[in-house]
């Protein structure tokens, strides 16, 4: 079968980070409709409550009565132990029979969008947002690749949740276009280096979650702010469902360029 042929993931083990909410709650939906029985899902993020919630759902559906297994990690991935944590537990979940290890960056900050540049002097402030943001998704993903080497008949795949901030200045929203370029550039060297990995800067575009709404209420910018309250208005705000479906689209079809960034506009 060919790569453009695929209707699946495969028996996978799924890494989600900020899976409680928005973006990555959907991400958790809608590829547990497409992976294979015998596939196990860690989800990661801060909320326990949020989390339970989530796994008792996927527990119910399809996947579930299928023997999807579902395993909680309510970490802080900003600290030291929180990438830690996740990787024990993938550790412990997986087996030998998992033919596809994914895992989608998604746990994300805004950060204090309503100041300019000038006025970030705390570096402590600045490390704290780019600990969560930045180093962590590199310390997570350097810790499941070594976990989970190359060998035959295994596919490796890395997602980065994107955004144009990665490639668009936005003014008063320094630490987020800050945070989304370096992972951006991250992933693009980890293509380069490792050419066996299948790795994907995905932009889901101006999704209606609750980023939005601070972003509306917040920004300290008026023209930025003025341009998401327009967009909210006119109903240009995408569905986390509309845009997760087309990821997945990017995914079974495997077409794309590792290492490349994608915008749901571009698809």
């Amino acid at each position: 079968m060919s790569s453009s042929e695929r209707t699946d993931l495969g028996r996978a083990l799924c890494i989600i980070t900020g899976a409680s909410r928005g973006f990555g709650r959907t991400v958790a939906r809608e590829m547990s409709r497409l992976v294979k029985p015998g596939s196990v899902f860690v989800l990661a993020a801060r909320s326990a409550d949020d989390l339970r919630a989530l796994q008792a759902e996927l527990a119910e559906s399809e996947a579930g009565r299928a023997g999807l297994v579902v395993q909680c990690v309510v970490a802080d991935l900003g600290q030291v132990e929180g990438p830690e944590s996740v990787v024990r537990a993938c550790k412990a979940a997986s087996s030998e029979d998992i033919e596809h290890v994914m895992l989608v960056n998604n746990a994300a900050s805004l950060g204090d969008v309503s100041r300019y540049a000038r006025s970030f002097t705390n570096m402590a402030e600045v490390d704290s947002y780019l600990s969560l943001n930045v180093s962590s998704s590199l310390c997570l993903t350097a810790g499941i690749l070594q976990a989970f080497p190359q060998r035959p008949g295994l596919r490796r795949t890395v997602i980065n949740i994107s955004s144009l901030c990665a490639l668009q200045p936005f003014r008063s929203w320094v630490l987020y276009c800050i945070g989304k370029a370096a992972r951006d550039m991250m992933f693009r060297v980890l293509a380069e280096e490792e050419p066996d990995l299948r790795v994907l800067n995905y932009a889901p575009g101006p999704l209606d979650t609750d980023m939005q709404l601070v972003a509306r209420s917040s920004t300290g910018d008026p023209s930025i702010r003025k341009s998401f309250s327009d967009m909210f208005a006119q109903g240009q705000l995408l569905t986390c469902e509309a845009s997760c479906a087309k990821m997945m689209k990017v995914l079974l079809e495997d077409t794309y360029t590792s290492g490349a960034h994608i915008d749901f506009y571009d698809i």
